[in-house]
C-alpha cells in the first residue's frame, strides 16, 4: 500500500496537471492540516483515491461547517450561509474513527485481513484563543471520547488502530519550544495506550529537508507530512 501524506504547504509537485501520472500508484491520501480545502478537492478529483483530512490552526474558513459550535472570527464563513450547498470530496477525520473498507490490510499481530483503521485529531496547542486550538486537558478529553470506538475495533479486529492523523505532533517529537508549535503530551499517552502503526502530523515546517521527519517510538512511526511524504508498507499491505 502506498499512502500520500500532505500538510501545511501547497506542493507544486502535486498541484499540477501531471499529478495523476506522478502519483498513479497511490492508494490513500492523508491531509494533516493547514491546507486550503480547495487543494484537498483538487487531490480528490485528480487522484480519485480515498482521502482523509483534518484541520490545523490555519486555513479555517470552512471550519464551522464541520464544527457547528465554532464562533465566527474574521476569515471564517458566515454562519448564515446555506450549509446544504457545502461539501468537499475528502472525509473529515477530526476527532473521529473510520474503517476504510476499500483498503484491505493484513494485521501483522493477528494474521487476519481487515479494513484499514484510522482516527484523527484537528488543531494545535492553544496559543491565542483562536479556532482549532486546544489546551492539553481539552485535547485529552476529545481523545477519551474516541475510546469506545477504539475498544470496539480491538474486539472486532484484534487491534485498536492503524493510523492516527493529527496536525500537531506529540510533545518532544519533532515539535518546537514556542507555545504555538509545542506538541501534545496526551498524544504520547495515546501512542502508548492504543499503539497505532503510524502517527502522521503536520504543523512543523521543514525549511531544511535534512531535518528529522521520521521517529520511531513505542512501536509507532511518527512522520512529519510537511509538503508531502509517501509511506509504502511492506509485504501484503501488512500493518
Amino acid at each position: 500500500m502506498k499512502i500520500l501524506c500532505v500538510s501545511d504547504f501547497v506542493d507544486p509537485l502535486i498541484y499540477n496537471q501531471e499529478a495523476k501520472k506522478t502519483f498513479s500508484d497511490i492508494d490513500l491520501v492523508l491531509c494533516a492540516g493547514d491546507l486550503p480545502l480547495e487543494y484537498v478537492d483538487f487531490i480528490v478529483t485528480v487522484l480519485n483515491k480515498p482521502t482523509y483530512f483534518i484541520f490545523g490552526n490555519h486555513n479555517l474558513k470552512d471550519y464551522e461547517f464541520y464544527h457547528k459550535n465554532a464562533q465566527n472570527i474574521p476569515g471564517t464563513m458566515p454562519s448564515q450561509k446555506d450549509n446544504s450547498l457545502f461539501g468537499h470530496g475528502g472525509t473529515y477525520l477530526g476527532f473521529k474513527t473510520f474503517e476504510e473498507r476499500s483498503l484491505t490490510v493484513t494485521d501483522s499481530r493477528t494474521g487476519k485481513k481487515r479494513p484499514l483503521l484510522l482516527a484523527g485529531a484537528s488543531g494545535s496547542l492553544r496559543y491565542n484563543k483562536g479556532l482549532s486550538q486546544y489546551t492539553e486537558f481539552e485535547m485529552k478529553m476529545k481523545l477519551i471520547l474516541m475510546i469506545p470506538k477504539l475498544i470496539k475495533n480491538k474486539i472486532k479486529y484484534g487491534t485498536y488502530l492503524d493510523i492516527f492523523l493529527t496536525h500537531a505532533s506529540p510533545r518532544h517529537i519533532h515539535d518546537k519550544e514556542d507555545i504555538c508549535h509545542r506538541g501534545f503530551e496526551c498524544y504520547n499517552w495515546f501512542i502508548k495506550k492504543f499503539k497505532p502503526k503510524y502517527l502522521i502530523h503536520g504543523h512543523i515546517h521543514l525549511y531544511d529537508m535534512r531535518e528529522k521527519r521520521i521517529t520511531e517510538i513505542q512501536g509507532t512511526t511518527v512522520i512529519n507530512a510537511y509538503a508531502h511524504h509517501i509511506i509504502e508498507t511492506e509485504g501484503n499491505n501488512e500493518f
